[in-house]
Protein backbone atom coordinates (compact mmCIF):
# COMPACT_ATOMS: atom_id res chain seq x y z
CA UNK A 1 0.00 0.00 0.00
CA UNK A 2 1.29 3.69 -0.62
CA UNK A 3 2.06 6.32 1.02
CA UNK A 4 -1.05 8.24 -0.87
CA UNK A 5 -3.48 5.11 0.24
CA UNK A 6 -2.37 4.67 3.87
CA UNK A 7 -2.92 8.47 4.40
CA UNK A 8 -6.15 8.08 2.86
CA UNK A 9 -7.80 5.41 5.35
CA UNK A 10 -9.39 7.15 7.91
CA UNK A 11 -12.51 7.02 10.73
CA UNK A 12 -14.85 8.78 10.46
CA UNK A 13 -17.84 7.86 13.38
CA UNK A 14 -16.41 4.51 13.61
CA UNK A 15 -16.27 3.70 9.90
CA UNK A 16 -13.40 3.54 8.42
CA UNK A 17 -13.71 5.01 4.59
CA UNK A 18 -11.03 4.45 2.03
CA UNK A 19 -10.28 7.33 -0.26
CA UNK A 20 -8.85 6.74 -3.68
CA UNK A 21 -6.44 9.40 -4.57
CA UNK A 22 -4.91 7.79 -7.11
CA UNK A 23 -8.23 6.98 -8.93
CA UNK A 24 -9.18 10.53 -8.98
CA UNK A 25 -6.45 11.71 -10.07
CA UNK A 26 -6.83 9.54 -12.84
CA UNK A 27 -10.09 10.40 -13.38
CA UNK A 28 -9.55 13.91 -13.78
CA UNK A 29 -6.83 13.31 -16.23
CA UNK A 30 -9.23 11.50 -18.64
CA UNK A 31 -11.77 14.39 -17.97
CA UNK A 32 -8.83 16.75 -19.35
CA UNK A 33 -7.72 14.24 -22.58
CA UNK A 34 -11.57 14.81 -23.46
CA UNK A 35 -11.30 19.07 -23.03
CA UNK A 36 -7.65 18.21 -25.05
CA UNK A 37 -9.58 16.33 -27.98
CA UNK A 38 -12.48 18.99 -27.82
CA UNK A 39 -9.60 22.08 -28.48
CA UNK A 40 -7.39 19.66 -30.21
CA UNK A 41 -10.41 19.96 -32.81
CA UNK A 42 -10.70 23.75 -33.09
CA UNK A 43 -7.20 24.44 -33.69
CA UNK A 44 -7.07 21.80 -36.26
CA UNK A 45 -10.25 23.39 -37.77
CA UNK A 46 -8.30 26.98 -37.30
CA UNK A 47 -5.33 25.74 -39.28
CA UNK A 48 -7.61 24.65 -41.55
CA UNK A 49 -9.04 27.27 -42.54
CA UNK A 50 -5.78 29.57 -42.15
CA UNK A 51 -4.00 28.14 -44.65
CA UNK A 52 -6.82 28.23 -46.87
CA UNK A 53 -7.69 32.08 -46.14
CA UNK A 54 -3.96 33.33 -45.22
CA UNK A 55 -4.38 36.81 -46.23
CA UNK A 56 -8.19 37.11 -44.63
CA UNK A 57 -6.70 36.02 -41.57
CA UNK A 58 -3.58 38.30 -41.52
CA UNK A 59 -6.24 41.12 -42.16
CA UNK A 60 -8.68 40.15 -39.15
CA UNK A 61 -5.88 39.54 -36.92
CA UNK A 62 -4.58 43.09 -37.07
CA UNK A 63 -7.43 44.37 -35.91
CA UNK A 64 -7.04 42.48 -32.91
CA UNK A 65 -5.47 44.04 -29.00
CA UNK A 66 -2.24 42.38 -28.99
CA UNK A 67 -1.71 44.57 -25.76
CA UNK A 68 -5.41 43.19 -23.74
CA UNK A 69 -4.13 39.50 -25.29
CA UNK A 70 -0.55 40.15 -23.60
CA UNK A 71 -1.87 41.27 -20.37
CA UNK A 72 -4.84 38.51 -20.45
CA UNK A 73 -1.61 36.03 -20.88
CA UNK A 74 0.26 36.84 -17.51
CA UNK A 75 -2.85 37.18 -15.71
CA UNK A 76 -3.13 33.60 -16.18
CA UNK A 77 0.48 32.70 -15.84
CA UNK A 78 0.16 34.58 -12.49
CA UNK A 79 -2.66 32.57 -11.57
CA UNK A 80 -1.36 29.12 -12.28
CA UNK A 81 1.79 29.96 -10.10
CA UNK A 82 -0.40 31.06 -8.03
CA UNK A 83 -2.64 27.74 -7.43
CA UNK A 84 0.76 25.69 -7.25
CA UNK A 85 2.03 27.55 -4.55
CA UNK A 86 -1.08 27.05 -2.83
CA UNK A 87 -1.13 23.36 -3.25
CA UNK A 88 2.12 23.88 -1.94
CA UNK A 89 1.46 25.46 1.15
CA UNK A 90 -1.60 23.25 2.24
CA UNK A 91 0.67 20.48 1.67
CA UNK A 92 2.69 21.97 4.35
CA UNK A 93 -0.21 22.88 6.42
CA UNK A 94 -0.36 26.60 5.57
CA UNK A 95 -3.99 26.49 5.40
CA UNK A 96 -4.38 30.65 5.76
CA UNK A 97 -1.47 30.83 3.01
CA UNK A 98 -3.48 28.59 0.75
CA UNK A 99 -6.61 30.24 1.18
CA UNK A 100 -4.87 33.51 0.50
CA UNK A 101 -3.14 31.87 -2.90
CA UNK A 102 -6.93 30.83 -3.98
CA UNK A 103 -8.46 34.28 -3.48
CA UNK A 104 -5.72 35.88 -5.43
CA UNK A 105 -6.19 33.05 -8.25
CA UNK A 106 -10.12 34.13 -8.40
CA UNK A 107 -9.17 37.44 -9.06
CA UNK A 108 -6.76 37.09 -11.65
CA UNK A 109 -9.76 34.80 -12.96
CA UNK A 110 -12.19 37.79 -12.47
CA UNK A 111 -9.58 40.21 -13.86
CA UNK A 112 -9.07 37.86 -17.48
CA UNK A 113 -12.62 37.69 -17.94
CA UNK A 114 -13.68 41.67 -17.74
CA UNK A 115 -10.94 42.31 -20.06
CA UNK A 116 -12.16 39.80 -22.20
CA UNK A 117 -15.80 41.84 -21.59
CA UNK A 118 -14.03 45.25 -22.72
CA UNK A 119 -12.59 43.29 -25.52
CA UNK A 120 -16.10 41.86 -26.75
CA UNK A 121 -17.39 45.07 -26.32
CA UNK A 122 -14.64 47.21 -28.29
CA UNK A 123 -15.39 44.50 -31.09
CA UNK A 124 -19.33 44.54 -30.85
CA UNK A 125 -19.31 47.78 -31.03
CA UNK A 126 -17.96 48.54 -34.06
CA UNK A 127 -20.03 46.10 -35.85
CA UNK A 128 -17.74 42.79 -35.49
CA UNK A 129 -19.65 39.73 -34.71
CA UNK A 130 -21.24 37.07 -36.31
CA UNK A 131 -23.72 38.66 -38.26
CA UNK A 132 -22.74 41.66 -37.66
CA UNK A 133 -22.22 44.56 -40.40
CA UNK A 134 -19.20 45.07 -40.31
CA UNK A 135 -18.38 41.54 -41.87
CA UNK A 136 -20.46 42.39 -44.61
CA UNK A 137 -17.93 44.12 -46.22
CA UNK A 138 -15.21 41.47 -45.10
CA UNK A 139 -13.77 38.31 -47.15
CA UNK A 140 -15.00 35.10 -46.28
CA UNK A 141 -11.44 34.41 -44.62
CA UNK A 142 -11.62 37.51 -42.51
CA UNK A 143 -15.78 36.47 -41.27
CA UNK A 144 -14.77 33.03 -40.52
CA UNK A 145 -11.56 34.16 -38.47
CA UNK A 146 -13.73 35.95 -36.58
CA UNK A 147 -16.23 33.50 -35.92
CA UNK A 148 -13.89 30.68 -34.67
CA UNK A 149 -12.39 34.23 -32.62
CA UNK A 150 -15.47 34.14 -30.97
CA UNK A 151 -16.04 30.86 -30.65
CA UNK A 152 -12.91 29.91 -29.22
CA UNK A 153 -11.95 32.22 -26.80
CA UNK A 154 -16.10 32.28 -25.98
CA UNK A 155 -15.47 28.88 -24.64
CA UNK A 156 -12.30 29.07 -22.63
CA UNK A 157 -14.22 32.03 -20.88
CA UNK A 158 -16.45 29.45 -20.09
CA UNK A 159 -13.88 27.21 -19.01
CA UNK A 160 -12.40 29.76 -16.74
CA UNK A 161 -15.71 30.57 -15.40
CA UNK A 162 -15.97 26.69 -14.78
CA UNK A 163 -12.64 26.83 -13.06
CA UNK A 164 -13.16 29.82 -10.30
CA UNK A 165 -16.05 27.50 -9.18
CA UNK A 166 -14.73 24.78 -9.12
CA UNK A 167 -11.79 26.52 -6.98
CA UNK A 168 -14.47 28.01 -5.36
CA UNK A 169 -15.81 25.09 -3.45
CA UNK A 170 -12.62 23.87 -3.04
CA UNK A 171 -12.27 26.96 -0.94
CA UNK A 172 -14.94 25.84 0.89
CA UNK A 173 -13.38 22.34 1.61
CA UNK A 174 -10.65 24.16 3.01
CA UNK A 175 -12.35 26.88 4.63
CA UNK A 176 -14.48 23.47 6.65
CA UNK A 177 -10.83 21.26 6.72
CA UNK A 178 -12.40 18.66 4.80
CA UNK A 179 -9.16 19.37 2.45
CA UNK A 180 -5.88 19.66 4.78
CA UNK A 181 -2.33 18.47 4.37
CA UNK A 182 -2.79 14.99 4.27
CA UNK A 183 -6.39 15.16 1.57
CA UNK A 184 -5.59 17.56 -0.90
CA UNK A 185 -6.25 15.66 -4.14
CA UNK A 186 -9.35 18.19 -4.74
CA UNK A 187 -7.49 20.72 -4.47
CA UNK A 188 -4.50 19.72 -6.87
CA UNK A 189 -7.56 18.13 -9.58
CA UNK A 190 -8.69 21.96 -9.11
CA UNK A 191 -5.19 23.17 -10.02
CA UNK A 192 -4.69 20.50 -13.03
CA UNK A 193 -7.75 21.95 -14.80
CA UNK A 194 -7.16 26.11 -13.73
CA UNK A 195 -3.29 24.99 -15.19
CA UNK A 196 -5.16 23.24 -18.69
CA UNK A 197 -7.01 26.72 -19.05
CA UNK A 198 -3.80 28.15 -18.72
CA UNK A 199 -2.42 26.25 -21.45
CA UNK A 200 -5.37 26.47 -23.74
CA UNK A 201 -4.86 30.28 -23.71
CA UNK A 202 -1.47 30.11 -24.42
CA UNK A 203 -2.26 28.97 -27.75
CA UNK A 204 -4.99 31.04 -28.18
CA UNK A 205 -3.06 34.13 -27.73
CA UNK A 206 -0.71 33.79 -30.51
CA UNK A 207 -3.23 32.19 -33.09
CA UNK A 208 -5.31 35.04 -32.75
CA UNK A 209 -3.42 38.16 -31.85
CA UNK A 210 0.24 37.62 -33.07
CA UNK A 211 -0.03 35.48 -36.25
CA UNK A 212 -0.09 38.22 -38.86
Amino acid sequence: MSDHEIAAVQEHSGHVVHRDDEGSKMGMWLFLFTELLLFGGLFLLYGGYRFEYSEGFKAAAADMNVFIGMINTVILLTSSLAVALSIAALQENKKTLSMGLLWFTQVCGLAFLVNKYFEWSHEIHNGIYPGGPALENMSNGEVIYFGLYYTMTGLHGLHVIVGMIFIGFVMVFIQRDKITSTNYQKLENAGLYWHLVDIIWIFLFPLFYLLH
